[in-house]
Order: structure tokens, then sequence, then C-alpha cells
């Protein structure tokens, strides 16, 4: 069984894209450790747990079945005694998992160059590694110096699209401003520019739908090597999935 150690910003991750993966791995017998800038239990965005969208609540509220594994996943003592990003050098683990989020908090994960030489060792190691949503960013900035490009530079990748984030910028902004914008450049955009070649993006369908638990087919995640990625939280089941055959390969 593997030791897959997840990455966690100080607070403001995305629910569903950390509580999923961590459901189905501790239920195939793996262990899950956790890790956040400071060592000290990390929290996801409260907007997505609990103050919602008013009338917008169906299209971009956390589902309640993954609130409710969000609160299983609270309640494991690991998630308790995360390390600190400055632990992660000597830290033993399998795998990576690096979930994602849009509101600021998020940065502090994003950002850290601790959390992103973690990344380049991991890739050096070929240890797997799983990323979704905005958790994409933080392999796309993780420059290994010995080639001076990102880790995803000659990698198929995808990640939150253009399309998915500007549609809920373009739902909110008139009272919630830029919660969907963490940075002015899109997701995208800023992955695309490190990769070997634009086409190396792949969005999937035009029309994302969310997937469950017995629909993960209608999910999307893009595997190369040991590398494995999703778009948004639509696609958490079927990246879960996907994550569990390649710690079995």
């Amino acid at each position: 069984m593997a030791k897959v150690l997840m990455l966690l910003p100080a607070q403001d991750y995305d629910p569903t894209e950390a509580a999923v993966p961590w459901d189905a791995l501790r239920a195939a017998g793996h262990e899950v450790l956790f890790a956040t800038p400071d060592g000290d239990a990390a929290y996801a965005d409260e907007r997505l747990v609990s103050t919602g969208f008013g009338l917008l609540n169906p299209v971009l509220m956390t589902r309640k079945e993954d609130l409710a594994t969000y609160q299983r996943m609270l309640a494991d003592s690991a998630f308790h005694q995360p390390l600190a990003y400055a632990q992660l050098a000597g830290a033993e683990y399998d795998a990576l998992l690096i979930p994602g989020g849009h509101q600021k908090g998020v940065k502090t994960l994003l950002e850290s160059p601790l959390a992103q030489a973690a990344v380049v060792a991991a890739f050096r190691q070929y240890k797997p590694v799983a990323a979704i949503c905005h958790g994409v960013l933080l392999l796309a900035r993780s420059i290994d110096p010995e080639t001076g490009k990102s880790v995803l530079f000659g990698r198929k990748t995808t990640a939150l699209t253009k399309m998915l984030e500007l549609a809920g910028w373009n739902m909110t902004r008139l009272w919630l401003g830029d919660y969907y914008r963490t940075y002015p450049q899109t997701v995208e955009d800023e992955v695309k520019a490190v990769l070997a070649s634009p086409e190396d993006f792949k969005p999937g369908g035009p029309l994302p739908l969310r997937d469950r638990k017995n629909l993960r087919q209608l999910g999307y995640a893009v595997r190369d090597r040991n590398y494995l990625s999703a778009r948004w939280p639509g696609d958490c089941h079927r990246f879960a999935q996907e994550l569990l055959q390649m710690l079995a390969c």
C-alpha cells in the first residue's frame, strides 16, 4: 500500500478536490498524509463548505455527499497532524496529491518555493503525482534547475479550463468580484505557456458534466506516465479512480 502526501494551502482549497480522492485512497487501504505551510490543520473554502451562492447553489455549491466526505476527512487524525512545508525535503512518501481551489488562500500553496521543490523532487524520482484544477499551477511553476523548464514541459496535461474559470467569474463577479479569479491570467493560459506545445493541454469535452461515484465516466482526467491531472470538482471521482489505477502499477 502507498503512502500518499496531500499538499494543502493554509486555507481555501476546494473540499471536493481534497476529500473525494482522500476517501478513495483510504477505502483502498492507502495511507494519506497532509502537509501545510506551517504544519497547522488547513480548512477548505468556507463559501464552498457553508456560505454558498444563494440561487446559484445548484450550479456552484459543493454537493451534499461530497461535503459529508469532507467532514469525514476532518475527523481523520492525520488531518490534524500535518507536516510543515519545511519538512517536505526529508519526508517519506510514495506519491503526491495536489488539490486546487480558487479563493485567495490557495496562493500559499501555489507560490511556495518549498512546495515547488517537493514537486520537482517527486518528478525526478518518478513518483506518482496527481493534481487537479488550480493544483496544476503548482506543477507549472515548479522549475527543474537541471533543465530550466517546468516539470510539465514535454507532458500532456489538463487543468481548470478557461471556459470553466471565466464562466464562474462571469456568473458571480457583480457581487463577488474576483472570487473566481485567483490571478489575472487564467489557469489554462499559464499552464499552456510552460508546455512543450499548446496542443499538450487537453481541455476535454466542450460541456463538462459532474461525475459521481457510480458515474465516473462523466469525469475527465489526463494521464501521462507517472502524472495525472483533472480539471475541476466535477472530475474528482474519475480522478480518484485513475489515481488508484496509477498506484497499482
